[in-house]
């Protein structure tokens, strides 16, 4: 539907998420983190879907909160503001821990809660044209979306603490020199790199990818010795598993393993 905040597509085991206010440039309101929400759970549930491209349409990823339906919300702003985080929160933490990897394509501006949302990515890819800023503090709020989990991770703390306190711009080159995003595609090149790249993904070991998705994630908050039985618990749990059973075989017969076939 036109007004739906939110467009998702499935086409050949790949999702397409695609953020859709391009009057708000793409500003998340509480109908579009609850949008979200519903998304990841299909992500997560559906087992048709093997990868995932979250990208915004036209020129802009995604300009963080809507500061106009907060302004609106009135004396009720601090509940709205605990709607909207709960639906968002409720999205990245499916979005972490699903099996799909997950491809983000920002083909712009990512402020505020948009800088979050492009953190979820395993795989993220910018626009020349693209750039990101912390914002939050700007408006005399405070950062959401898991960004102060995930930057001092990426970036460092001390880069970390400049960024969220000064709210600098970062070009598309300087976040990813910086570690936030992964590389630069040019804008003409951005959506055919991030298909190529989630339709590869795509044809691999999802359940595995699952796993390794969810071993990194918890890795900054476990001693040595629980990741690595971790990691003992979950290849052993893959290796009973049909796509082991596939890509074992491939290679013993030096052939490529066909992923794609095998149940989940």
């Amino acid at each position: 539907m036109p007004d739906d905040p939110l467009r998702m597509t499935v086409q050949e085991g790949v999702a397409r998420i695609e953020l859709h206010r391009p009057n708000a440039a793409h500003a998340l309101d509480d109908a579009m983190a609850s949008a979200l929400a519903e998304a990841a759970i299909r992500c997560d549930e559906e087992r048709a879907i093997r990868a995932v491209i979250l990208t915004g349409s036209g020129r802009f990823f995604c300009a963080g909160g809507d500061l106009r339906a907060l302004a609106n919300a009135g004396s009720d702003r601090a509940a709205y503001i605990k709607r909207l985080t709960m639906h968002l929160h409720a999205a990245l933490s499916r979005f972490a821990r699903m099996d799909p990897p997950m491809v983000v394509a920002v083909n712009g501006i990512a402020a505020g809660a948009g800088l979050s949302l492009s953190c979820i990515g395993d795989v993220i890819l910018a626009a020349e044209s693209a750039s990101c800023t912390v914002a939050y503090t700007g408006a005399g709020l405070v950062p959401d979306g898991g960004s102060t989990w995930w930057m001092p991770r990426l970036v460092g703390l001390r880069l970390a603490q400049e960024l969220m306190l000064t709210n600098r711009r970062l070009s598309a080159s300087e976040a990813v020199e910086a570690g936030l995003w992964s590389r630069v595609i040019s804008d003409e090149q951005l959506e055919s790199e991030a298909e190529d790249l989630a339709t590869t993904l795509a044809d691999g070991p999802v359940r595995a990818f699952g796993h390794t998705r969810r071993l990194l994630l918890s890795s900054g908050a476990e001693s040595f010795e629980t990741q690595m039985e971790l990691e003992a618990r979950a290849i052993a749990e893959a290796a009973r598993g049909a796509e082991a059973e596939e890509g074992i075989s491939a290679f013993l017969d030096k052939r490529r393993a066909l992923f794609r076939n095998v149940p989940r």
